[in-house]
């Protein structure tokens, strides 16, 4: 996992059987952390195996995945 930024995270999840559990599990985890509900946070496919977990635009100035920590 990568921060590349205080509101976005980037996975690399090479099970493919495990995508949807994984990336579910991950913006239930961070959505709490981020002060941001669920459905403010974007997945986004950003490459092979690679998915990149952001904040919408929509969310309420202030959340941020900064502080997070694995």
């Amino acid at each position: 996992m990568t921060f590349d930024t205080t509101d976005s995270v980037t996975l690399k999840i090479w099970d493919r059987s495990a995508i949807d559990h994984t990336l579910e599990s991950v913006v239930k985890d961070l959505s709490p952390r981020a002060n941001a509900a669920k459905c403010g946070i974007a997945v986004t496919r950003s490459g092979p195996n690679t998915f990149t977990v952001s904040l919408s635009r929509k969310v309420p100035h202030g959340a941020t995945f900064e502080g997070v920590t694995h």
